[in-house]
């Protein structure tokens, strides 16, 4: 009697919102964290002038999990965020196998399929160098020391992703999901352009840049907030390659001092399409910790602020679109670039001895493409590679913008993903950058319209494209 009493009190204090999500459309969520920080030296990845492996450590390294799954427990999907620079395909894969094979028969939760399962990098520059992630960052080959360093991290992160997973299927309880959207300002398009041409990195205070800041709370049935997961479309290159250090940037401190802030839940940080956008200023480790404490402020004033309850567990959706390369450069340019010596001569000799192998480089790539849709409250999309502003923007004028939260950055992180607008302009994302990832030419200017139309394929029933104006 006294805990029907208790509960009737609770269902009293309330929000409306939250009654009904926990009344008439009960949902399941749990969290959970994982210290993801290497034990061992290793080279960090994102800047290629880092020689040198290290174990100094100025900020600790977290997986995040957050798991969802309707009342039955029919539908259950896992959403990862890891402090690292890119996830490799291979890795998602296999941690989607792994999970798969642990829900066959599980009495306590769903089954996560490869539809079910999202992971978002958020691409700090300062964490390990990973195997399958920009494969050619560094201009010389790596010892056989950094190569074992770098494959022993690559595959205890993967056995600790799965254990992040598990441990927030295994804190799956009833609760309920809002989301509403704020914004944060520190990002700005970072290609500096002369006579519309790119001729370097800077300040681009007139291009693109996307402030947004969608937020997700999941809480318990009693109103714990268990987890926070935000997103911001900006590099986390606060710092830069002067130092040698492993932290999170921005976002693992923004995680941090919202868990501080918020005792018992659990933050989580995925990037958007920023892949041109970079903190502004930068170049301290300060800035980084302030960046972290403007989200947090963020979150602060979002937690308070009206919410759309979300009434769905969310039904997955993955494909991978073939993405094609413009023209491939004949062998003999290859060998040209050798012979220079240039910055690209490691990679273009590795294309040259596949030509001559019999085994000429791919003439496109697989992208992922995956989208949830929480019955019509909320779509989000998640986009491989490095994707640029431009996505984003695009997306929304095709789809409901209300109602479309995108993330980049996510299961692959094949390359950039440079939009049309790009091209004429030239410069990093489009060109240099593919030696980096061991890619023999940029893609195609069509690839905007692939993957935009991949994307409002997959969300049409539910989310219809805008009428053309």
């Amino acid at each position: 009697m006294v805990m029907v009493i208790l509960a009737f009190v609770t269902a009293l204090l309330l929000p409306a919102t939250q009654q009904t999500v926990f009344n008439e459309n009960p949902l399941h969520v749990g969290a959970a964290s994982i210290d993801v920080t290497p034990t061992f030296p290793v080279r960090l990845s994102g800047y290629s002038n880092r020689t040198e492996a290290t174990g100094e450590i100025e900020h600790r390294l977290r997986a995040k999990a957050l798991a969802i799954s309707n009342a039955k427990g029919t539908t259950t999907s896992v959403l990862i965020t890891v402090d690292a620079i890119g996830i490799p395909a291979w890795l998602t894969d296999e941690l989607a196998v792994r999970l798969e094979k642990r829900g066959e028969g599980s009495q306590t939760s769903g089954q996560v399929t490869r539809d079910s399962l999202a992971v978002c990098a958020t691409h700090t520059h300062a964490a390990p160098h990973l195997r399958g992630v920009l494969p050619f960052m560094f201009p010389k080959e790596e010892s056989d020391e950094d190569i074992k360093a770098s494959r022993r991290y690559t595959d205890e992160l993967l056995d600790k992703l799965e254990l992040v997973a598990v441990a927030a299927l295994e804190d799956l309880e009833p609760g309920s999901l809002d989301w509403n959207r704020g914004s944060v300002g520190f990002a700005v398009n970072r290609r500096a352009l002369k006579t519309g041409k790119w001729t370097g990195f800077g300040a681009q205070p007139d291009s693109p840049v996307d402030h947004s800041l969608p937020m997700l709370q999941a809480k318990a049935a009693d109103g714990r907030l268990k987890a926070v997961l935000v997103t911001y479309a900006c590099h986390c290159t606060t710092t830069g390659g002067d130092l040698n250090r492993i932290h999170g940037d921005w976002a693992g401190y923004a995680q941090t001092e919202i868990e501080k802030r918020h005792p018992g839940a659990t933050a989580m940080v995925s990037i958007g399409c920023g892949a041109d956008s970079n903190p502004n200023p930068r170049g301290e480790l300060a800035l980084a910790r302030q960046y972290g404490g403007e989200v947090a402020d963020e979150v602060d004033r979002l937690l308070k602020m009206p919410v759309t309850p979300i009434a769905s567990a969310p039904e997955g959706d993955y494909q991978l679109v073939e993405i094609d390369f413009d023209p491939i450069p004949s062998r003999a340019e290859w060998q040209k670039r050798v012979d220079a010596g240039g910055r690209d001569s490691r990679f273009a000799n590795s294309i040259v001895q596949k030509i001559d192998s019999g085994a000429p480089p791919a003439t496109s790539l697989q992208y992922p493409i995956q989208t949830w849709t929480f019955g019509t409250d909320l779509a989000m999309v998640f986009l491989g590679g490095e994707v640029v502003v431009d996505y984003a923007l695009h997306l929304r004028r095709k789809l409901d913008a209300d109602r479309l939260w995108v993330h980049g950055y996510s299961n692959d992180v094949p390359c950039y993903i440079a939009s049309r607008r790009l091209y004429a302009e030239g410069g990093y994302e489009v060109d240099s950058s593919m030696t980096y990832y061991g890619k023999p030419s940029r893609l195609s200017i069509g690839t905007e319209d692939r993957i935009v139309n991949a994307v409002v394929g997959e969300l049409s029933d539910e989310f219809p494209p805008r009428k053309a104006e």
